[in-house]
């Protein structure tokens, strides 16, 4: 056990001494200022010149978002059709045929959303071409979208006003030459070294030692694997996830993997402070998130490493912790520490099952994508968390009995609006999209579906509500992981996920983005002796409570009949 936790330890150090630095590289490079990189300039302006992109030209928020919402559509439909006739398109030496168009639906908008919850299994239901060309392009591409999106949101508080803030193509070209291509470039040697596959060969057979013959998969993996974690993507090349030895043979590329997908997560909350000059500000957000990360992995971990109590009162020994579901090369606590990290970030890879965890596991991994700001995905993260530093600032405004400020602009009515919609539509997608799904489960079960929604459970009762809370919950979250105990490829499931997706990806950054514009544009107010100042330990403190507060009330019921009551069952 001891060594577990030494592991844990040392992968979250070797992630704050990757990611501070990198965040602040972060600023340098979409301040405009000299960086060692700039050695690329000539590949970025060769990209704008054969794209008819004018870099100089700036962009208000309303024109960012327009260039924004405009080219994700055209991935929308590109890998669309690429998905439906992929057995008809080169590259596919497996034979795997091409998607129906609900699971092509659902997995499109699933990529290009950052979500990449897949109702399919890797190595079975997509070629090598759309593995490649479609997957992992978009894992680049949307991970990129929310790095431009969060820069944009920079710009506005760097100066006193600001109405022009910046180009987003060139934010977004220079999100993936700076930085995701590189990183990734480097993460692909050290997972193809370790023996990952890389190569573009179909099946492999082998005679397994009781003399079967079994088909291997493989393929171009290593790449996408790479990508999936820095960009916080988490689809899996191969059904299983990271769990599978291809996508995570040992210890070493374990770590590798969870460092990978929180260093551009923080990096980017280090490179906001140091981007509008307030430092101060930056570890502050840095402190709360970290706070959050720690209050939901410790009771993770504790939950994991004490074991199955339904198995103790059968006086079966546990002394390595709770092992269904988990790959023995890894071990609980390491798990416990994935499934954290991965849940509270929109990665959602696994290498675990977490189906198989405690029930009070489900609990933080549930209540970590229903914050989905501490940390969060690449840039969205932090937009995430901007709309509760907002609500934060109004509530605290109230309080003290002053025009709600932050950082030297007025927060009124409009913003607080945008701020508030945004808020409620987390709670509201979730909650009413499982509420869907048990109506429909519970009252039609017996309906002439292809698969009648009375089959999508392997596990009825207290578990069962927590596999359908977890997959909206997953879709609204952009995380893409799942309690995969619930049947999901079908019409129902692919549908109602695939909309949740596209509404929780695109909407979240639209109105902090708004916020944002409307609020640089305002007038400049200098600080005075009565400013509330959103750099200290109390304003943290108050931010800390709003996303508990706004959180607990929202949400409480719904993990009350799932994953709590499922707790109570299993100890009393």
């Amino acid at each position: 056990m001891n060594t577990e936790l030494t592991g844990i330890i040392a992968t979250f150090l070797l992630t704050l001494i990757i990611a501070i630095p990198l965040g602040k590289y972060l600023a340098k490079v979409f301040a405009g200022e000299k960086v060692w990189t700039d050695f690329l300039k000539p590949l970025e302006n060769g990209i704008y010149k054969l794209s008819g992109i004018n870099v100089k030209e700036q962009m208000d928020w309303k024109q960012q978002l327009k260039a924004l919402l405009t080219i994700n559509v055209l991935w929308l439909v590109y890998g669309f059709f690429v998905l439906i006739f992929q057995d008809k398109l080169p590259f596919n030496p497996d034979g795997n045929p091409g998607m129906t168009p609900d699971l092509a639906f659902n997995t499109i908008i699933s990529f290009v959303a950052n979500c990449n919850l897949q109702h399919y299994s890797g190595e079975s239901g997509v070629s090598y071409l759309t593995q490649q060309y479609v997957l992992m392009f978009l894992q680049f591409v949307s991970a990129a979208t929310g790095i431009a999106a969060a820069v944009v949101l920079f710009k506005a508080f760097r100066d006193k006003t600001a109405t022009q803030l910046g180009n987003f193509w060139e934010f977004f070209v220079k999100a993936i030459t700076r930085l995701l291509l590189p990183l990734s470039i480097i993460m692909a040697l050290i997972l193809t070294f370790n023996g990952t596959p890389a190569s573009y060969e179909g099946k492999d057979q082998f005679i397994s030692v009781q003399g079967d013959t079994v088909n291997v998969s493989r393929g171009p993996a290593a790449q996408m694997i790479a990508i999936k974690h820095l960009g916080t993507n988490g689809g899996g090349y191969f059904g299983v996830n990271s769990a599978h030895p291809f996508e995570n043979p040992n210890y070493f590329t374990n770590m590798v993997e969870l460092i990978a997908q929180v260093i551009i997560p923080i990096a980017m909350v280090i490179a906001f402070g140091y981007f509008i000059r307030r430092k101060k500000l930056a570890w502050t957000i840095f402190g709360v998130m970290t706070i959050g990360l720690f209050l939901l992995l410790i009771p993770m971990i504790s939950s994991e490493l004490g074991g199955n109590p339904a198995l103790a009162k059968m006086g079966i020994s546990q002394t390595t912790g709770a092992m269904e579901g988990k790959e023995v090369r890894f071990g609980p606590a390491a798990s416990a520490y994935w499934a954290t990290v991965t849940t509270i970030i929109s990665t959602g890879s696994v290498n675990s099952m977490h189906d198989s965890t405690m029930p009070m596991s489900g609990t933080w991994q549930l209540l970590g994508m229903m914050i989905n700001a501490f940390y969060g995905g690449c840039g969205v993260g932090l937009l995430n968390y901007f709309i509760y530093l907002i609500i934060a600032v109004f509530i605290s405004g109230l309080m003290v009995g002053r025009t709600p400020e932050f950082l030297g602009h007025k927060v009124e009515a409009r913003e607080i609006k945008i701020a508030a919609i945004i808020t409620l539509l987390s709670p509201f997608m979730i909650l009413a999209g499982t509420a869907i799904a048990s109506y429909v489960f519970t009252n039609h079960g017996d309906s002439a579906w292809a698969v009648q929604p009375k089959a999508w459970l392997n596990n009825p009762g207290f578990h069962g509500f927590s596999e359908m809370l977890y997959e909206v919950t997953s879709s609204n979250a952009n995380n893409g992981s799942g309690f995969e105990g619930l049947g999901d490829n079908n019409v129902f499931w692919n549908v109602l996920t695939g909309v949740i997706i596209f509404l929780g990806r695109f909407l979240p950054i639209i109105g902090p983005v708004a916020i944002a514009g409307l609020l640089g544009a305002k007038k400049f107010i200098p600080e005075s002796a009565g400013t509330l100042k959103p750099d200290t330990k109390t304003f943290a403190l108050m931010t800390f409570a709003v996303i508990l507060v706004l959180n607990a009330l929202s949400y409480f019921p719904a993990l009350a009949l799932g994953p709590l009551a499922e707790y109570f069952t299993l100890i009393r």
